[in-house]
């Protein structure tokens, strides 16, 4: 129908994509044009049907949402994403936003706010939840961990001890320690466990 809100739905869950289908076909001037499983076949529905808005979800077989949304971009920089996620983490956002999606919703909110920010999407704005702004707010001036600094941290939730990581990264044992110091520091984070499950919270672990 000529003027409504074409929108792509791109979640691994049917039930959610269903839910989610029926809310915004539910409203006269929106409709779902294609619903996807995964990231390759969102990115597929997108080259053929060029949606006004698309709902992708940060977490999808065969491409995560962030590779998605760089992918969209790369062909279609225009293209206007809002991200489904029942992760509030403030790096999550930050990648997201910077890879250029214009919305983040938790999906928590979606019954509230779905269609508000599907509305404020396509009239050009951007939509933050305002406990992800709140993150991205008291997390603004942190210094922020290094690539490095993650890969150790990664290998750390796995169960590595220092010496295996430095084995498994190329690196001392005592280099190790340091970006383990460096981190620690940079989480606030008491010990090991402790930085493992801020940083999983925050976005920097999957």
């Amino acid at each position: 129908m000529s003027g409504q809100i074409r929108i792509l739905v791109a979640d691994d869950h049917p039930l959610m994509r269903s839910g989610i289908a029926a809310e915004i076909n539910a409203e006269p001037d929106m409709s779902v044009v294609a619903s996807a499983g995964d990231g390759e076949e969102a990115l597929s529905l997108f080259r053929l049907h060029r949606p006004d808005i698309a709902l992708i979800d940060l977490r999808m077989p065969r491409m995560n949402g962030l590779d998605l949304i760089s992918a969209i971009r790369t062909d279609f920089p225009a293209a206007r994403i809002i991200i489904l996620t029942t992760a509030s983490g403030d790096v999550h956002a930050i990648r997201a936003f910077r890879l250029g999606a214009s919305g983040y919703l938790l999906k928590h909110m979606l019954r509230g706010d779905l269609i508000t920010t599907i509305r404020e999407i396509h009239a050009g704005k951007r939509r933050v939840p305002n406990e992800v702004a709140q993150l991205l707010a008291q997390h603004a001036m942190e210094e922020q961990m290094t690539p490095r600094e993650i890969d150790v941290l990664s290998k750390v939730a796995l169960g590595r001890s220092n010496k295996i990581i430095g084995h498994e990264l190329s690196i001392s044992e005592h280099t190790v320690k340091a970006h383990l110091k460096a981190i620690l520091s940079k989480l606030g984070a008491s010990d090991r466990t402790h930085a493992v499950t801020i940083a999983t919270r925050r976005g920097f672990l999957d």
